[in-house]
């Protein structure tokens, strides 16, 4: 069956508007309770949220889907997505539910799921989760009165957090002596980012850590790695961490205010990896939006790369489907198999710290070897969602140009899957040939498209 209401990372949309209603969401619920529940005994089910003011009304109706279903509900409240997943691992809960929109604004809201094991769903179980919402068997198989579910509060889920969180830094090191600037992003690591780095010694200065329900990513956060940057500058810090709202991602920025993307993270942290033998199978997974310095970068130390779609998922899945235990996005998704189950920008972060501290290096100069392509990226904003082999005018011009570029570039064009954007990367060794040849395909794309 082939999903219509989830996109490449859960459902989403404008909160109060289709997909994302009370009425949607509480469907979405019992399914899910339906989907996981238990062979015997009563199924938990965790669900966690970033801070937007929607978040009340989600993790109401998702409540009462489950509990109208028999399963019991684990509340944790504003919790970074990684955590969830943690959280549900951890606790032996059936499934965990994430109600956020990562870095998408205020009025945007998703929800997301994990199962048991703390991994994101497949795209199957997604599919058969949706088919369950629409028929009837959802009203069949409620569960007499006794059975009905209960809510309960986890009142310590953010330290229990926290705690593991420090547990993935090396214990001989400390983060003393580092004055590091933190951006939260108003979202759901405001409380617990800053408290990881100021309790393993690091002078700690907050950015976003104020959230209204209204104020997520908003000139804040990983999308706007300025405010970090500027920051860094003005107080001769070593190192900036911008997160997004849900804090699976992560921006750094260096000591000089410039921005170090996930690609140039990668590339520090594989090195290093591979370095101590702890690269398994001396392999990298990342996208196909990785840039082509990163893969030239790995070559030139003989780690092998290995390219997923976009997403997350994509990469774990990759990574476990072949046994590797490093990889993620050029956006920041940072995935350490050895130590999680998805992207974690904190858990990222202090991973980078680590490298920096048992090297004496700063991050500038750890990842000055690897050098990046001139890359550009648009996003257009389309009225309609048409397939891009039907636009033949564009896939022709897309080819010549693939043609003339051949080895020294690429070209990449995708929608998004959590926006109504077509993305047309071009890569190359010269910025004015790439801004040209996206600027063409982006001509085509517009006049095929009315």
């Amino acid at each position: 069956m082939r999903r219509k209401l989830f996109g490449t990372d859960g459902v989403r949309g404008v909160a109060n508007t289709e997909p994302m209603t009370v009425e949607t969401t509480m469907a979405l619920g019992q399914a899910v309770a339906h989907a996981f529940r238990s062979n015997s005994g009563r199924h938990k089910i965790v669900i966690g949220k970033d801070t937007r003011l929607s978040g009340y009304m989600f993790e109401t109706a998702l409540s009462a889907g489950i509990c109208s279903m028999g399963g019991d509900v684990l509340l944790v409240g504003p919790l970074p997505t990684p955590g969830i997943a943690f959280l549900t691992h951890s606790m032996r809960a059936d499934a965990g539910v994430v109600i956020s929109a990562s870095h998408n604004p205020y009025q945007d809201n998703g929800i997301k799921f994990f199962g048991r094991d703390g991994y994101k769903l497949p795209d199957a179980l997604e599919a058969r989760i949706e088919e369950m919402m629409w028929g009837e068997h959802l009203k069949e198989a409620r569960p007499q009165s006794p059975e009905i579910g209960r809510a309960h509060r986890i009142d310590d889920a953010t330290g229990r957090y926290i705690v593991y969180l420090k547990n993935t830094f090396p214990s001989s090191l400390s983060l003393e002596g580092l004055r590091i600037v933190v951006d939260c992003a108003n979202g759901a690591a405001y409380r617990i980012a800053p408290q990881v780095f100021q309790e393993l010694g690091a002078d700690v200065l907050t950015v976003g850590v104020t959230p209204n329900g209204l104020n997520i990513n908003e000139q804040c956060g990983s999308l706007f790695p300025e405010v970090v940057s500027a920051k860094v500058r003005e107080l001769r810090a070593d190192l900036g961490i911008s997160l997004d709202g849900d804090a699976d991602r992560v921006i750094i920025v260096d000591r000089n205010g410039d921005v170090v993307d996930g690609d140039r993270i990668m590339a520090i942290c594989a090195e290093a990896l591979a370095r101590k033998r702890q690269l398994k199978r001396n392999t990298v997974v990342a996208t196909v939006m990785s840039n082509i310095g990163l893969e030239i970068f790995l070559r030139n130390r003989k780690i092998k790369l290995v390219r997923t779609q976009v997403g997350d998922r994509y990469v774990v899945e990759a990574m476990r489907a072949g046994g590797y235990n490093f990889g993620g996005e050029q956006s920041g998704h940072l995935i350490f198999l050895n130590h999680a189950t998805t992207g974690d920008g904190v858990l990222a972060a202090l991973q980078l710290l680590a490298v920096m501290v048992e090297t004496g290096k700063p991050v500038d100069e750890l990842g000055k070897k690897m050098v990046p392509f001139p890359q550009l990226l648009l996003n257009l904003r389309l009225k309609q969602r048409v397939p891009l082999e039907a636009l033949r005018g564009f896939q022709k011009a897309k080819a010549d140009f693939e043609k003339k570029l051949g080895k020294r570039g690429r070209i990449v064009v995708r929608y998004s899957g959590t926006e109504p954007l077509l993305r047309i990367m071009v890569e190359g060794e010269v910025r004015a040939e790439t801004e040209q040849i996206a600027n063409a395909l982006a001509d085509k794309v517009r006049a095929e498209i009315h």
